[in-house]
């Protein structure tokens, strides 16, 4: 049995302009912009992410969430971005070669939580928050209360709230659309 999880068709062409992005502010702005492309084609929750090469700034591949046409509780926007990060360096260890950055549309769940910690990047950049993923309806699981630094501890560095405000605007576009807010509550039984 194979399992494929597919990013949508509409992604390269978004990531063509990805090239010349010289800051962490243009690079978070191109990443949520990902997110409202993800909400507008209806391919997919109001979540991305992408790797970047830390010195350089080169983009080494993104990701959006899928979860619901994929049919796949997995396919979060920063399992994605990881997975084709891997497929595009040719190893499972993001850190192996350059140091990489995992910027993220909203800070991780507890499952992204987990792929960021293993990934091998060195650094998260997250806009919008927890919370702001909340507010919506989503559950973003039962996440320690001290994970910046736990993550900080395993010398990934942490960045929070870099153009929030458009993260958050994504999320309420999203259901201002009515985009389905799946698993939520955390009521699974």
């Amino acid at each position: 049995m194979n399992v494929t999880l597919e990013l949508p068709h509409w992604l390269d062409e978004a990531l063509a302009p990805f090239g010349g992005l010289d800051t962490d502010e243009t690079r978070m702005a191109a990443v949520i912009d990902l997110a409202r492309r993800n909400v507008d084609h209806r391919t997919g929750g109001p979540f991305s992410a992408a790797i970047f090469e830390t010195e350089t700034g080169r983009l080494i591949a993104a990701g959006v969430n899928v979860v619901v046409p994929a049919n796949a509780a997995i396919a979060h926007a920063e399992v994605m971005a990881v997975a084709a990060a891997g497929q595009t360096l040719g190893t499972f260890d993001l850190g192996a070669g350059a140091p990489t950055s995992l910027f993220a549309s909203t800070e991780p769940c507890v499952m992204c939580m987990g792929v960021t910690v293993w990934s091998g990047v060195s650094r998260l950049l997250c806009a919008g928050r927890d919370d702001d993923a909340r507010a919506i309806g989503f559950d973003e699981g039962p996440k320690h209360p001290g994970w910046v630094a736990e993550l900080e501890k395993r010398g990934i560095e942490v960045v929070r709230d870099l153009v929030r405000s458009e993260s958050i605007a994504v999320l309420q576009h999203y259901l201002d659309t009515d985009g389905e807010i799946y698993n939520a509550g955390g009521d699974h039984a």
